[in-house]
């Protein structure tokens, strides 16, 4: 799955009726948002831990890697205090993770909850450009990071 794909399909989602958009339009586009963020980070996981390409790589260890990031561990990982010790663009990857993974819960589930297609629109902006400047990070700290959203602190 691709992540600015799913971008894609938060802005056809939002921009699909002329006029005000549809309330379950809005609420996708907001799940679709996170979703980009949650897939770009399970596949930048599974990329930098097991292997990129596929000549170089285990499938079983590459898809059991991408399969193992947790929406509620990889969110309260995304709220350590140690998130200040990585680059910006991580950081503000992970709060935007963050933010997005609430609004999604609010969109799903939340059936009193309103949402306007400006606040949308603007969700889906902060998310894309969280992917990409995400991605434009070094390898060393991206990999610090996914270890970061996978495994358990042990003490000591």
């Amino acid at each position: 799955m691709k992540p600015l794909d799913l971008i894609e399909s938060a802005n056809i989602l939002m921009l699909s009726c002329k006029g005000k958009p549809s309330q379950v339009s809005l609420r996708r586009a907001t799940s679709a948002a996170y979703y980009a963020l949650f897939h770009c980070l399970a596949k930048s996981c599974a990329d930098l831990l097991v292997g990129g390409s596929s000549s170089d790589r285990s499938k079983h260890a590459w898809r059991q890697t991408y399969r193992a990031l947790e929406h509620g561990f990889a969110k309260s990982a995304c709220k350590d205090g140690i998130m200040a010790k990585f680059p910006k663009a991580i950081e503000d990857f992970a709060n935007v993770f963050v933010v997005m993974q609430e609004k999604r819960h609010a969109a799903d589930y939340d059936p009193g909850v309103r949402l306007t297609k400006s606040e949308v629109a603007a969700d889906i902006a902060a998310a894309s450009e969280a992917i990409i400047r995400f991605l434009a990070e070094p390898i060393k700290d991206r990999r610090a990071f996914a270890a970061h959203v996978l495994f358990k602190k042990r003490p000591g």
